[in-house]
């Protein structure tokens, strides 16, 4: 059959064709509005009641920390609402002097306070909150998070005064300032809040995200939410760096079909795509070299293992999982993208060495299974493998379900969901196997390990190990580089023997991008500053 030609001309006909009339591109283009592509729905804009990308692209519109992403250089911490910042010389106590510009979106100062307040409000155990765990980094963090010590303001996050903020860590983290660029640093507006929840800031989905409700501090504000269709936001006339700021506002489209997508870029509905199918990439390189990027992301592919499941508690059957996935065969047929076969749970970084781990090894695979009383697969149930309602996911995860059925004669039904019903159900472990991934929140080995420790919120395995997090605290307490890598490797080690997931690649970025677009660099972490892109205008 010669179908999929046919499709891919269809799509990249829009290239070819002349027309008389403007585009919608050319027109959001000419009203100074970046149209991006964001792959689905978000499931809120709390943030500290979201966990996923697509919630992250919106929430760096419209919300700022205490540092920044630089536009153009990875690992660069530029200011915030942190104007400045010292440190202690075991780099344990930090202290941040705040923008006396910095404001909220209704005109109300950003203070010192509005922090306190917001990893109080984070950390507090009655907010489902499932990222609480990139503030442990705090000192007695954790401690109140498990109801472990009542007092919040045990916590190592004081106000000196409305624009002098000091944290107290619980060991000596030199790259603080790039932690504080994720958005579960982020403030959120305190008098909002409370206005909204009866003074009550603990208690979720009050409705203070909503269009007429919600107040930021970054960039942009919200301008409008049409569910299923776009979010919208504008310029924030109360941000600090207003005058530097080039667009008038961005258009997020929660596109989940990749070709969809793709077919509307190229009819010249979006500046930007979200991502671009596999099928699409060696014609995208024939036919529009110039608009197609592929780039470095710092991010692993996996497969998430429920081991609370009968049958997958047991090590080896994990192990014959993962012996039974080629991954190499993956990243060419499947992804096409320039991905990498994944040994590791963590990327490669400069001065870490990921330990062996995962690797195709079929024999293996089925001598574990035997081993494990399942011989040639006799005994198993069908497994049920969770996996989004994106055409690429339904790909990998039919890849998948035909390797465990060569390799080890195991039966396994794909179940796809929509996003946030996708998310739910592993928070809920309401899975047996699940098709998941894990962007780096900053370039550092711990953003990828330490989700993996007991009741975190991003676990969601049903696994934990003393011997991994006496590692993990290890490592953190120590103040010599070297060491605490190879502490930090030798955790991994213990991960990878028990297998609670299987990695399968490490990702790239492959999206297209129209020549307009300026200011939009390559980035690991794939966190562009939206003040710092302009639209090219004729």
């Amino acid at each position: 059959m010669r179908v999929l030609p046919v499709i891919l001309l269809s799509l990249f006909s829009a290239l070819l064709l002349s027309c008389d009339r403007r585009s919608s591109i050319a027109i959001a283009t000419e009203d100074n509005i970046l149209v991006i592509g964001n792959s689905n729905e978000p499931k809120g804009l709390d943030p500290h009641l979201v966990s996923g990308v697509l919630e992250s692209n919106l929430i760096r519109a419209l919300f700022e920390g205490l540092c920044v992403d630089n536009p153009s250089k990875d690992g660069v911490a530029d200011k915030g609402v942190a104007k400045d910042w010292k440190h202690s010389e075991d780099y344990r106590v930090w202290t941040f002097y705040l923008n006396e510009k910095a404001k909220w979106s209704d005109g109300e100062p950003v203070t010192a306070h509005d922090f306190v307040f917001s990893y109080q409000r984070m950390l507090n155990p009655k907010l489902p909150s499932k990222y609480a765990d990139m503030l442990y980094f705090i000192k007695g963090a954790e401690e109140y998070n498990k109801e472990k010590n009542p007092d919040p303001d045990s916590i190592g996050a004081k106000a000196i005064d409305d624009r002098t903020l000091e944290l107290t860590l619980r060991g000596p983290i030199p790259f603080l300032p790039e932690i504080t660029k994720h958005y579960t640093w982020y403030p959120v507006p305190r008098h909002i809040i409370l206005k909204f929840s009866e003074g009550d800031p603990a208690t979720p989905f009050t409705g203070w995200t909503k269009p007429g409700n919600i107040v930021s501090n970054g960039p942009f504000q919200l301008k409008d939410w049409k569910i299923k269709h776009y979010i919208e936001v504008e310029r924030n006339p109360h941000y600090w760096d207003a005058g530097n700021v080039q667009l008038d506002g961005i258009r997020f489209l929660p596109i989940s079909n990749s070709y969809t997508e793709t077919r509307m870029f190229l009819d010249e509905q979006l500046h930007i795509t979200y991502i671009l199918p596999p099928e699409m990439i060696p014609y995208a390189k024939e036919h529009v070299p110039a608009m197609l990027r592929q780039e470095d992301y710092i991010g692993t592919r996996y497969l998430r293992i429920n081991t609370r499941r009968q049958y997958l508690d047991n090590v080896k059957v994990r192990h014959a999982l993962a012996c039974a996935i080629d991954r190499a065969q993956i990243c060419k047929s499947v992804r096409g993208g320039n991905e990498k076969p994944a040994s590791g749970v963590v990327p490669p970084f400069a001065g870490y060495t990921v330990p062996p781990g995962a690797s195709f090894d079929p024999e293996r695979g089925r001598q574990l299974l035997a081993e494990a009383g399942y011989p040639n697969g006799e005994g198993l149930p069908e497994f049920k493998f969770l996996t989004t309602d994106r055409d690429v996911s339904r790909r990998m995860a039919e890849a998948y379900m035909a390797m465990w059925r060569e390799h080890l004669n195991i039966n396994v039904r794909i179940q796809q969901r929509e996003w946030t019903t996708y998310l739910q159900d592993q928070y809920d472990g309401a899975y047996d196997l699940a098709g998941a991934g894990w962007i780096g929140d900053f370039l550092y080995p711990t953003t990828f390990l330490d989700m993996w420790t007991k009741d975190n919120g991003n676990n969601n395995t049903g696994w934990h190990s003393e011997d991994y997090e006496a590692k993990l605290k290890e490592s953190e307490n120590s103040i010599v580089p070297e060491e605490k890598l190879q502490l930090l490797q030798d955790a991994e080690k213990i991960f990878l023997a028990d297998m609670p997931i299987i990695p399968v690649f490490w990702y790239t970025t492959n999206y297209l991008i129209r020549p307009e677009v300026e200011g939009w660099h390559p980035l690991q972490l794939n966190n562009h500053p939206y003040k710092n892109v302009s639209l090219k205008r004729n």
